[in-house]
């Protein structure tokens, strides 16, 4: 997935009201861009980080730019866009590029299911049972190569966990699809320190029929796209 226009450089100054950042570009000027990130972004907020911003001149945007990166010290980079990885994981079931998913061929996404929810992809394919596909961005790294989901309390992510064991008891495959947002890490789990629940309705899921895939992301100033399998390890 290409960006639109080329990333420029900043420095960020704050994040604030869930889709608001305050930067400083290189020249000096300071800007708001839209940050489209409702998380908690922990770890990646701080002031002084290094950031990437994409510049438009869409009329009908009120803010100019838009916080896509952050770069960290050791040249590794985090994709802040939390609608980037359905936009990614969409191109790549399209083309047939994840081995676990390419028998199918029919790919729709935001289809609703369970109760007032939209799953992020349902695929169908004859001879096949349905695959219901949920997409979760995770940006986390406290410590090592560990990436970790989620990085606060999620009620929302906890539901979803629940629709998809009842598709799976109803005769369809269901997935939950960790796409890892970063380039320094090679692990995934979940924080259940952070969300017990979540964690606990995780690991029911599992129990039940839930199919986990843990995908990485490349990542540079000129686009992401999915990398490679990472394994999931269970928390301790």
């Amino acid at each position: 997935m290409r960006f639109q226009t080329p990333l420029v450089p900043a420095v960020l100054i704050r994040r604030y009201k869930r889709f608001l950042a305050d930067a400083r570009l290189e020249d000096g000027r300071e800007i708001t861009a839209h940050c489209a990130n409702p998380g908690s972004m922990l770890g990646l907020k701080e002031p002084g980080t290094r950031i990437w911003l994409e510049p438009n001149n869409d009329p009908k945007k009120k803010l100019k730019y838009g916080w896509r990166l952050v770069e960290h010290e050791n040249g590794h980079f985090t994709g802040v866009d939390t609608a980037l990885p359905n936009r990614a994981v969409r191109a790549a079931l399209i083309a047939g590029e994840i081995p676990e998913l390419a028998s199918y061929k029919t790919v729709r996404p935001e289809v609703k299911y369970g109760q007032n929810s939209r799953v992020d992809f349902l695929l169908s394919e004859s001879g096949l049972p349905d695959a219901y596909v949920e997409v979760k961005s995770v940006t986390l790294r406290r410590q090592g190569d560990l990436a970790e989901f989620p990085d606060s309390v999620t009620a929302r992510g906890a539901r979803h966990l629940e629709e998809l064991s009842a598709m799976v008891a109803a005769g369809n495959r269901a997935v939950l699809f960790y796409l890892v947002q970063r380039t320094d890490c090679s692990r995934v789990s979940v924080a259940a320190d952070i969300d017990s629940v979540y964690a606990q309705t995780f690991a029911k899921a599992r129990a039940k029929g839930v199919e986990v895939l843990c995908y990485d992301t490349s990542i540079s100033v000129e686009d992401v796209s999915l990398n490679r399998t990472l394994p999931f390890e269970m928390p301790v």
